[in-house]
């Protein structure tokens, strides 16, 4: 998983309440279980004027030019501004998957569902909740100046806007420092791999008729 630190990025907004997780990719793109290939697809129905199809080539494909991220500004975004409850819906981990994909390192709103938002720290994308007074500030800022980049720093845990000013966030501790140090569940178990072997050959030595039929 990639490391997330400090990150200056241009930022794209969603400006809707209760997005959620179908919306977000689309029930027929779940059939993969890879993480990688769905930004293409991310929010299909509202980026496309037909209906897209697992491993379609989107390049050819009709665009929605009322749709944001279809929009030259937003191009190369890479912090979505967003309403509340953003992700809600079912759990599937394929929403995050999708705008890690597409190049979303970040997500700022009010608040999100809760699934989403655990998914969102085990895949690489940082969700920020801010206060509904500063979301709507970010909005009114960005919507007023094409280019509006945000700088996010998850060491001091703060968004600093264009004019200088400063948004402290909250993250839970073990989470920021798994980001911090890209640690996904299967990175942080890795971290022990040394361990694990220990004690699997200790149990090998103290009982090996509990080994003896395994091939």
């Amino acid at each position: 998983m990639k490391a997330f630190t400090v990150h200056e990025g241009i930022a794209a907004p969603m400006d809707r309440a209760n997005v959620d997780t179908d919306l977000i990719i689309p029930k027929q793109f779940l059939k993969s279980i890879k993480r990688s290939g769905f930004g293409p697809n991310l929010f299909d129905e509202l980026r496309y004027l037909d209906e897209g199809q697992p491993g379609q080539d989107c390049s050819g494909r009709p665009l929605n030019q009322d749709f944001p991220l279809n929009f030259p500004r937003y191009q190369g975004a890479s912090i979505l501004l967003a309403r509340e409850n953003f992700g809600c819906g079912s759990s599937r981990e394929h929403a995050p998957w999708a705008l890690e994909d597409y190049g979303f390192r970040c997500i700022i709103a009010p608040s999100f569902a809760d699934i989403f938002y655990n998914n969102c720290f085990k895949n690489g994308v940082l969700p920020i909740v801010l206060s509904e007074e500063q979301v709507e500030q970010l909005f009114a800022e960005m919507y007023a100046q094409e280019g509006y980049a945000l700088t996010v720093d998850l060491q001091e845990q703060k968004v600093l806007t264009p004019s200088g000013e400063v948004m402290p966030f909250q993250v839970d501790a073990f989470r920021r420092q798994c980001l911090l140090q890209g640690l996904d569940d299967i990175g942080l178990t890795l971290q022990r791999a040394d361990a694990i072997r220990a004690y699997e050959e200790k149990w090998r030595q103290q009982s090996p008729w509990l080994f003896g039929a395994i091939k």
